[in-house]
């Protein structure tokens, strides 16, 4: 039975955490289904299209960061929100690196796990019918959710859609972490300021060389138009050079 919020997939193998985790996104008016490892996970996401997937990291079989990579290989773009219980820098920026919309670590609140969640499917719900956004050479449908570079296709994430649609909107202006992770994630955490980071080097890698996008040292990130052809791109970010560190 369809529910107004949609169907969420949460993979988690602690037993407790999955529970908690459904009673509070049941209580959001999700409907949720529970699995406890990877290679079940992939089935359920493929045949039951969920609106988004809660996927803890550490998982039997096949893990949440490899089952991120195969769906994103699929070309489906789900909404994923990553949960682990190690803080580890490289893992969370890897898990982003290869296609994941947020990153929580264990313990949590379950309220703030509701709040992102929502977040995310607002952004990527698309909501009323908008113009274009254009810079330059760059066109962010707002409708469709889509973008080109001199008219090619850029494959992107929900959240690089978002950051870089929020980029455009104001090209020269200059954003500190702090106010793109309230106004894209929805939080102004400055321990995920790293979150921050990946995705820009995401979105440079995808733009090419001619990205537009600058650091601001000691301040922040700004974009102006692109010069290049989205063929010159490489079309995935760099672990290791996210970008000139800010301050």
């Amino acid at each position: 039975m369809d529910t107004p919020a949609g169907l969420v997939i949460v993979v988690e193998d602690e037993r407790a955490i999955a529970d908690l985790e459904r009673l509070y996104l049941t209580r959001a008016g999700f409907g949720v289904d529970v699995v406890a490892d990877g290679t079940s996970a992939l089935s359920a996401i493929r045949t039951r299209r969920p609106v988004a997937v809660v996927l803890d990291v550490g998982l039997p079989g096949v893990d949440g960061v490899e089952l991120c990579r195969r769906l994103r290989a699929e070309d489906d773009w789900t909404p994923i929100m990553f949960v682990s219980a190690r803080d580890d820098e490289i893992e969370r920026l890897v898990a982003l690196e290869l296609g994941g919309d947020d990153y929580l670590t264990k313990p949590f609140s379950p309220r703030e796990l509701v709040t992102r969640l929502k977040v995310l499917l607002r952004r990527t719900s698309g909501g009323p019918l908008r113009h274009d956004v254009r810079l330059g050479p760059l066109v962010l449908d707002q409708h469709t959710r889509s973008a080109t570079l001199d008219g090619l296709p850029l494959t992107l994430t929900a959240t690089e859609f978002d950051l870089l649609s929020y980029f455009a909107r104001s090209p020269g202006r200059v954003f500190t972490r702090e106010q793109l992770l309230a106004s894209v994630w929805g939080h102004a955490d400055y321990a995920s300021g790293r979150t921050v980071d990946v995705h820009i080097a995401q979105l440079r890698a995808k733009l090419g060389a001619g990205s537009g996008i600058r650091t601001v040292r000691g301040v922040g990130y700004a974009i102006d138009a692109p010069t290049v052809a989205a063929g010159s791109a490489t079309g995935s970010a760099t672990l290791t050079d996210p970008g000139e560190p800010i301050g």
